[in-house]
């Protein structure tokens, strides 16, 4: 799975995308995380990669021409190198929008994803957003993380990817790490069980008894009874 990221704050990424099981997937080439600075791809002295909105208003509006510049730039340069390894040929990306005004993001939302494609690039709005042209000839669908505003995408594209990648084979420890957890399918999208380790008993509070009976009929009916 390949994600390119078009963001005007590309050191945002440098922790979130660089650690734990994000890196360790990236290691093994299970995934391929590529971020790009929109503001590259901006004209004049001072790469300006926004301006204020027709019609009036506050706050500034992220232009058309440096987005759909590195839009075309990273699409043109992923095929490229996937004709030289002779393989995807002519694969087409997903094109992502996080915005407020996206379908809100759910499970069953994520596993479609994964599922159907293979190359996700994810445009991260700012300030009050993108020209809509770009949205219209060059998006395929926007998402939103939640019902309230952020600064920016860059944080709902980081949660994207990471809900994303935990669903392809190999990229968590265990296959049913991704199956049976809190609105999986396995457990009829309802939030998980809870979970307990060692000690047995910490300051007074003990472990439920049925996890330590061994049973696994029972611990799988017991888990079962404490889904929410």
């Amino acid at each position: 799975m390949r994600f390119d990221i078009l963001t005007l704050f590309p050191e945002t990424f440098q922790g979130p995308m660089t650690g734990s099981i994000l890196k360790r997937a990236q290691n093994k080439g299970l995934i391929e995380v590529n971020v790009h600075n929109i503001r590259d791809y901006a004209s004049g002295r001072h790469k300006q990669a926004d301006d204020s909105p027709y019609g009036g208003g506050a706050g500034m509006v992220m232009m058309a021409e440096p987005i759909v510049k590195c839009l075309e730039k990273v699409i043109t340069e992923g095929n490229r190198r996937n004709r030289r390894i002779r393989r995807n040929r002519g694969l087409k990306p997903h094109r992502v929008y996080l915005s407020a005004q996206g379908e809100r993001l759910m499970q069953p939302k994520v596993e479609k994803l994964a599922k159907k494609h293979d190359w996700i690039i994810l445009l991260c709005g700012h300030y009050e957003g993108v020209d809509q042209r770009v949205i219209d000839g060059w998006i395929d669908e926007e998402i939103s993380i939640g019902d309230y505003v952020l600064t920016g995408g860059e944080l709902p594209a980081m949660v994207l990817v990471d809900s994303i990648a935990r669903q392809i084979p190999g990229v968590l420890g265990k296959e049913a790490s991704a199956g049976e957890e809190s609105f999986s399918k396995s457990l009829d999208r309802k939030k998980e069980y809870p979970h307990y380790t060692r000690p047995e008993v910490f300051r007074g509070k003990r472990v439920p008894k049925v996890l330590l009976s061994g049973n696994h009929k029972e611990i799988s009916e017991w888990r079962r009874g404490k889904l929410k």
